[in-house]
């Protein structure tokens, strides 16, 4: 049950942010066996003085377009699992909208199962 946030400067258009939504959502799916129909996103956009980050941290050159995606997901899955999604999520976003890898900055965060209601106030993994 993956719960995603993607946050990236204001400007671009809304194809551009559905390809990145379609993208993360398609290998979430690859790599995680996330059902097809199991898709909750956002999107923030920010104007440039509210969007900081650091453009050489690690030896990484970024851009203006980065774009920071938080996943909130099950804590089920093997660090195997783990690399192929982040390298899966690079991939998708590079072939469309055509992002850098560079500008592909991706936190997950696990939570036990019963920490989630997807709903009528049920824990339904619990």
């Amino acid at each position: 049950m993956p719960l995603i946030h993607i946050s990236m400067r204001a400007g671009k258009s809304e194809s551009y942010r559905q390809a990145i939504c379609d993208g993360v959502h398609q290998a979430l799916h690859e790599t995680f066996n996330v059902p097809a129909d199991n898709d909750f996103v956002t999107i923030s956009e920010h104007e440039a003085s509210n969007f900081r980050y650091s453009p050489l941290y690690l030896g990484i050159s970024r851009t203006d377009d980065l774009v920071f995606i938080q996943i909130s997901a099950n804590n089920t899955r093997t660090n195997d699992q783990k690399k192929a999604l982040y390298r899966r999520i690079a991939e998708l976003l590079g072939e469309n909208p055509g992002l850098r890898r560079e500008d592909v900055f991706i936190g997950l965060f696990e939570v036990a199962k019963e920490n989630w209601s997807l709903g009528n106030g049920i824990a339904q993994y619990a």
